[in-house]
């Protein structure tokens, strides 16, 4: 009898205290808590919420200010390695499009960071990324048009741009015009939360 109470208390707590699904988040900037503290951006604003409401999901914050898909490719390998993600989040591709990098690149870069968190066993989540447009309409629509044909490519999850009615509001801007302030990071996480909350309940 009592080693049968044992294993039922073993089995009741492995299903109820599961480990946490781990988000591995590959950004920029804009998810780095740029020119701020890191408690006040919107990805530890969502952790906070999503402990809050006890769903079982880690964000690991990965997003360095300046990176471009050539460097997230370059680090990803070694984040893979070291946190096991359940789903890789790509937000990746702005800095590249602000310096004018060819979109056959971009698109590389691009492949190569799903596959090879794919190859992980990682479920891959791709940010539609959009880009001012002063490259003109030509290369603004090749480099925005890349990310809906990768993920019908690839059958990904698109999810949309948290910065896109955001950059319209100078009020949630920084003065440089790209990257939004502290007041605009509650805003992302709002939009945001029903995202990671999805994934818990998939």
């Amino acid at each position: 009898m009592r080693a049968f109470l044992i294993l039922l208390f073993v089995v009741y707590s492995t299903t109820t205290y599961a480990q946490p699904k781990r988000l591995l988040l590959l950004g920029d900037s804009l998810s780095a808590a740029y020119n701020m503290q890191e408690q006040q951006g919107w990805v530890y604003l969502t952790q906070q919420w999503l402990d809050t409401q006890q769903l079982p999901l880690t964000i690991i914050n990965a997003s360095i200010s300046g990176e471009t898909s050539a460097g997230g490719l370059a680090r990803l390998p070694a984040l893979l390695e070291q946190h096991q993600p359940d789903y890789v989040l790509i937000e990746l591709g702005g800095n590249d499009g602000l310096r004018g990098f060819a979109v056959a690149q971009l698109e590389q870069n691009l492949t190569q960071l799903i596959e090879l968190s794919q190859a992980q066993g990682a479920d891959v989540l791709l940010m539609q990324i959009r880009i001012p447009p002063n490259l003109g309409p030509r290369y603004t629509r090749q480099f925005e048009g890349l990310y809906p044909a990768l993920a019908e490519r690839y059958q990904l999850p698109l999810w949309p741009f948290f910065m896109e009615q955001i950059a319209l509001n100078e009020d949630l801007m920084l003065p440089d015009g790209i990257h939004p302030n502290r007041e605009a990071q509650p805003i992302i996480k709002q939009q945001m939360k029903s995202w990671f909350a999805g994934l818990v309940a998939e």
